[in-house]
């Protein structure tokens, strides 16, 4: 089970961090993956692109290949259940562990005029997200290894008080290193929300792809041969390793260790490589996006799968705590 937030354009990150796993998971696993609107809420109030942004998060999946035939493919707010579970689980969890969550103090940081309960009991209502189809395996990146830990703690309390319903929930991936896809900028990761023009997304026309690769950061290149490649010139062949041959790849890494790489030239040819890459998802998506009631029914079949799950979960947790009177 994973969801991910409606609140800005996919980007290269989310693609090669997330969504190119799901794409494999779906192939092995049963498969939960939410459009997180009500998650999306604590942050961003304002609704008036709210539905334009979660039909987008719909398309971008599909468009890279996850398929609403093989996985439950739906948005939070259609499986009513999570609510439920939320309130259930909020007993169980303690003002002062929910105040220490570290993504909790950045967004205190961050909005210090929107800390609302809803901000505070994130790991609360994800556990819910979670659990309600009793999932042990979750891909998450590093930045969500806490509120996964939270999430065990939490069934460990609701078994221990109510009996065992629930499987601890475990971070899966597939390789131990996560691909983490550094910003164009040479400074940390690409982000749907900073510094925009350092990130590439699905969105992004060809034009604007070129522009920003080659406005990378680079230098004057290497004086020594074999000499070690500053972060932000490692980035430039590590974004060249997601989307480049290895024939290319091979060509630009021999001219560094020889001082004869013109990172014109590089960026230049990263640029091709990223606009192939690019221009068939946009496309698709696009397509996808034109078509309402194709989107309507992948938000039906996939809510009708989730519900069958939650429905199930839910009857066991109203048993385990008592809540069956007639």
């Amino acid at each position: 089970m994973s969801g991910i937030r409606p609140t800005g354009f996919l980007h290269l990150g989310n693609y090669f961090g997330a969504i190119r796993n799901y794409v494999k998971m779906q192939e092995e696993f049963e498969c939960y993956f939410m459009v997180a609107d009500l998650h999306s809420l604590t942050t961003h109030p304002d609704t008036k692109e709210l539905k334009g942004n979660v039909h987008r998060v719909l398309a971008e999946n599909i468009a890279c290949g996850l398929d609403p035939d093989k996985a439950a493919f739906y948005c939070q707010s259609h499986i009513y259940e999570t609510s439920e579970l939320y309130l259930y689980l909020n007993m169980l969890a303690y003002k002062g562990e929910l105040e220490k969550t570290t993504t909790f103090k950045d967004k205190v940081r961050q909005s210090p005029d929107n800390v609302n309960a809803g901000l505070l009991t994130y790991p609360v209502l994800q556990t819910a997200d979670i659990i309600l189809h009793r999932a042990s395996l979750v891909p998450v990146g590093k930045d969500q290894e806490q509120h996964l830990e939270m999430a065990r703690n939490f069934v460990k309390r609701f078994n221990h008080r109510y009996g065992d319903v629930f499987p601890e929930p475990m971070a899966f991936n597939y390789s131990q290193e996560l691909v983490k896809v550094p910003s164009l900028d040479g400074s940390g990761k690409m982000s749907k929300s900073e510094n925009q023009m350092a990130t590439l997304y699905l969105a992004d026309d060809d034009e604007m792809i070129r522009k920003k690769v080659m406005k990378a950061k680079t230098d004057a290149g290497p004086t020594e041969p074999n000499s070690e490649k500053p972060e932000y010139i490692s980035n430039l062949f590590l974004l060249m390793k997601l989307v480049s041959s290895q024939e290319v790849i091979e060509k630009y890494e021999a001219d560094f260790n020889t001082c004869n790489i013109r990172y014109g030239d590089m960026k230049k040819q990263l640029a091709e490589d990223m606009v192939a890459f690019i221009a068939p998802i946009r496309e698709k998506v696009d397509g996808i996006l034109a078509d309402d009631a194709y989107l309507r029914q992948v938000m039906e079949k996939g809510a009708e799968k989730a519900r069958a799950s939650a429905s199930e979960t839910m009857k066991l947790v109203r048993e385990a705590i008592g809540l069956n009177y007639f």
